[in-house]
């Protein structure tokens, strides 16, 4: 019958691709899970007051979480030794079954079977999530990951944004009938069966990893395998606190419409869908961003844009008007947060533990979660503080978070400032750029000027670590500068070959996916690339890290003193700049590398007016 619906809904809508269908599996499943929450939320609300709101919402919250605890880490594996298509399909069929049961629940009016419903539905949800993000690997190449996973967030939140709206939208319109509104749910229910079943087939990781009941010692070794991938476990602790904060603004919502802005728990279930829009659209801006690489650095940045906005909302927790546009905004900064870890956890993941990752990110994440529902109930019931208060609190410890984050992302900050600070001070061409390597790389560059450390960090995508050689005594703030762009300085009586702790250094840097920029005074370019070229230890630990080098040769020229009128604002401080990279074979049969690296810069130069260029500019 699944393969029956399949064959003919693939031929009704032109044969779709299978990022398609999952995208609308997910959707439905998304909406389908909001709607029937929130109808269970109003639900309890309705029988126990508006008053036990807040008790509501943390009762439902941590019940809706824990399957997520005990199950997802079981989901991982299930995901990593069967088909992730399977394993989508045989959840979405679960999910109809349980729409069934919670519109019988509603039928008898039974608080316990809606409370079961509830427990099955998050568990049908933990099952689901593993496969349906450890699946985007097999059906995209990576380069194509962050757009993807900026698609599916951003429809994810479209989801939840409709979920929203029409399980506020159908009490309203059937003046509170949840049987009515319950069978909508099954419909949704059933569409997703049958989008998922027209996911292409894909084959088992590999993963021959049995079932364990002791699930937090598979967490735990999961997290102890994923610590030596540099950045991996910083970016699920990220993502895992992000559901924290997600969760706790859904929660706290309702109380903070009722009691600050004097709406109805309904009226504040619409105002979530601001933050919902929010997320969707910050997670496309994310995805734009990041292009074909992940951009880790929109992690702090939008850490502290929430962080702002949850503060913003205390001091106009009154004004309706203000906090409208503030809610989006939260939302916004909360999808450019997200965006980056997950694609970086999904990429960076071993194919074959890629469902176990996953499963302990969910685990994780919805920690996180719990952690949410019990502030919420500790800070409204036990210290008896009012809603608008309780995001100043979030507020505070997103701060804190996004402090430790901008520490651990340094490089990712250093590397994306440095890029759009080169894209305002300098007017660049580029020659040669599609030599530039996905992977960690040697680059040896000649120095002319500080600024050259923000044209090699604007060229390229991965972080970077410089070493320059240190001929002259430089001022205190261009030290700090250095330092704070990780600079290492080469003394100039013990050149880098003689220098075995720095190019210790420079080989961990490599391990550790960071590229390295070695920077030459140009006094001697050619025997300097040559000493290199043909140092003994240079070569060895070169051979041992396996990278690719780069020769790269930068000609600044000097600003337009005449622009015309329409450019003047940005040509008034741009310096014209080109940039040559080289590729060179590490071997002694190849030519010289600084020939090959001013060979490749000649044509360059001649692109520049001869009046402007000058070898030496000192911006």
């Amino acid at each position: 019958m699944i393969s029956f619906m399949r064959r003919n809904l693939a031929s009704a809508t032109g044969g779709l691709s299978s990022f398609a269908y999952l995208n609308a599996t997910q959707f439905l499943g998304a909406m389908n899970d909001n709607i029937f929450k929130l109808l269970i939320i109003f639900f309890f609300i309705q029988l126990e007051g508006i008053e036990r709101s807040h008790v509501v919402l943390a009762t439902t919250g941590i019940l809706y979480v824990l399957p997520f605890l005990l199950f997802s880490s079981s989901a991982g594996i299930l995901a990593d030794r069967f088909s992730k298509r399977n394993i989508i399909i045989a959840t979405k069929l679960l999910e109809l079954g349980i729409m069934i049961l919670g519109l019988v629940s509603f039928a008898y009016s039974s608080k316990i079977l809606s409370y079961c419903t509830l427990f099955l539905l998050a568990s049908h949800s933990a099952l689901f999530s593993p496969s349906k993000y450890g699946i985007l690997p097999e059906l995209l190449p990576s380069d194509k990951i962050s757009k993807a996973n900026g698609m599916m967030t951003s429809c994810t939140y479209l989801a939840i944004i409709l979920g929203t709206f029409l399980a506020s939208f159908l009490l309203d319109v059937t003046q509170r009938n949840f049987i009515i509104a319950s069978g909508f749910c099954i419909l949704f229910a059933f569409i997703g069966v049958v989008s998922s079943a027209s996911i292409k087939y894909t084959s088992p990781s590999g993963s021959h990893k049995e079932l364990n009941a002791h699930f937090v010692s598979d967490i735990y070794m999961t997290l102890k395998r994923v610590r030596h991938e540099p950045s991996l476990l910083a970016a699920m602790l990220g993502s895992a606190f992000f559901l924290f904060m997600a969760s706790y603004t859904q929660l706290n919502m309702i109380p903070f419409a009722v009691t600050s802005l004097h709406l109805t728990d309904v009226q504040g279930g619409y105002l979530f869908l601001l933050t919902a829009i929010g997320i969707g659209t910050g997670s496309i801006i994310a995805g734009k961003i990041s292009g074909r690489m992940v951009e880790l650095a929109l992690t702090p940045l939008a850490g502290i844009g929430i962080t702002i906005c949850f503060y913003l909302l205390d001091v106009f927790s009154h004004n309706l008007l203000i906090c409208i546009p503030l809610v989006i905004t939260i939302g916004i900064f909360g999808g450019m947060y997200l965006i980056p870890l997950d694609s970086y956890v999904q990429i960076t993941s071993s194919k074959q533990y890629i469902g176990q990752t996953v499963a302990a990110t969910t685990f994780m994440s919805f920690i996180g979660v719990l952690c949410a529902s019990c502030l919420l109930y500790i800070v409204t019931e036990v210290f008896g503080v009012q809603a608008d208060k309780g995001f100043t609190i979030v507020g505070s410890i997103t701060l804190v978070v996004t402090a430790l984050y901008t520490i651990l992302f340094f490089d990712y900050l250093t590397r994306f400032v440095g890029m759009i600070l080169s894209r305002l001070h300098f007017k660049i061409t580029f020659n040669g750029y599609e030599n530039i390597p996905d992977t960690p790389a040697v680059y040896i560059c000649t120095h002319t000027a500080w600024n050259d450390t923000l044209l090699l960090l604007g060229a390229q995508r991965r972080r970077m670590r410089f070493f320059i050689e240190h001929e002259q005594d430089h001022s205190k703030w261009l030290k700090r500068l250095y330092r704070l762009l990780r600079v290492v300085l080469i003394p100039e009586i013990e050149p880098l070959e003689h220098n075995p702790s720095c190019l210790t250094a420079i080989k961990n840097t490599l391990k550790n996916g960071i590229s390295v920029c070695i920077f030459i005074q140009d006094a001697n370019v050619e025997g300097e690339f040559e000493k290199l070229k043909h140092a003994r230890m240079v070569r060895e630990i070169l051979q041992d890290v396996n990278c690719p080098v780069l020769a790269v040769h930068i000609e600044k020229g000097e600003k337009n003193k005449k622009p015309r009128l329409f450019r003047r604002l940005m040509n008034k401080f741009r310096v014209p700049a080109v940039i040559s990279f080289k590729s060179i074979p590490w071997d002694n049969s190849t030519p010289s590398p600084a020939k090959a690296c001013l060979d490749a810069a000649i044509p360059l130069s001649r692109q520049l007016p001869k009046s402007s260029c000058s070898p030496k500019v000192n911006a």
